[in-house]
């Protein structure tokens, strides 16, 4: 069962948040980000999470919490903002009207570049179209990558926000997971009290280690192609460091697919 107001904090910090990296990866990203001073977004959603992405120097990054903003939008539920993700319904915005050429024209625009690294077009109803892009090495590493951070943010959101993913945290001892991809993107998963924060860089004392083999497999197992036990099985998955930590990873990664999916 999928929770509304986890799938909420996971559409905010986990798909939004990952613009952050698509504009540090993709230079049309990076001029579509850029703006003659910097432009505050505020999303803030009942009874759900709350965040600020700014960009700024053709970059941007999201914070926690509502900031001093240019734009506000605000919703009334966590549902009514997942609509919004899904494209069926519009925000309440405040300042929007005298940002609106930034909202349609760079926002709008930057949204629309994500969705086509991260999966096939509405149109695209059997994938061809978007696993032909894939083809591109340097389209596959920048997709696969943005996949990476995008998993990796999920994974804390379900562990503080969903009752299963809580359960997992709160049987996780203290310290950092490294969830990396050998020779390629890394991330690390700070546990304390229960509570988990991704940091979108390599862990460098992890108590626990979660590697791919090389990008390839790692897209494959995003794409849900190959088994996870079965990689582990045969070490293209290597796992090392606590146990106890890799199993809790291993069930909220179960939730992950349900969320992403």
């Amino acid at each position: 069962m999928v929770d509304t107001r986890t799938k909420a904090f996971i559409n905010l910090f986990a798909v939004l948040g990952t613009l952050e990296n698509l504009c540090e990866l993709v230079p049309e990203a990076s001029e579509l980000a850029q703006t003659p001073k910097p432009i505050a977004i505020g999303f803030d959603v009942k009874d759900g999470p709350a965040a600020t992405l700014t960009f700024k120097d053709g970059k941007c990054r999201m914070e926690p919490g509502i900031g001093k903003t240019n734009i506000k939008l605000s919703f009334n539920s966590p549902a009514q903002f997942n609509a919004m993700i899904d494209g069926a319904n519009p925000p309440i915005s405040l300042g929007l009207i005298t940002n609106m050429n930034f909202m349609l024209k760079q926002f709008s625009p930057l949204t629309d570049l994500l969705s086509s690294y991260m999966q096939p077009d509405k149109d695209d109803t059997d994938g061809s179209k978007f696993k032909e892009k894939l083809k591109d090495p340097k389209f596959f590493e920048v997709s696969t990558t943005l996949m990476l951070y995008t998993i990796s943010v999920a994974i804390a959101q379900i562990a503080n926000n969903d009752e299963i993913g809580k359960f997992s945290a709160s049987n996780t001892p203290d310290g950092e997971i490294a969830f990396n991809i050998n020779g390629g993107p890394c991330a690390s998963l700070r546990v304390k009290d229960s509570r988990f924060l991704t940091i979108k860089q390599k862990s460098e004392n992890p108590r626990a280690v979660m590697e791919f083999e090389n990008i390839t497999l790692a897209r494959k197992l995003f794409d849900g192609e190959v088994n996870a036990l079965g990689c582990i099985g045969t070490g293209q998955i290597a796992m090392s460091g606590m146990i106890n930590m890799l199993d809790n990873l291993n069930r909220l990664l179960d939730r992950v697919v349900l969320y992403l999916a």
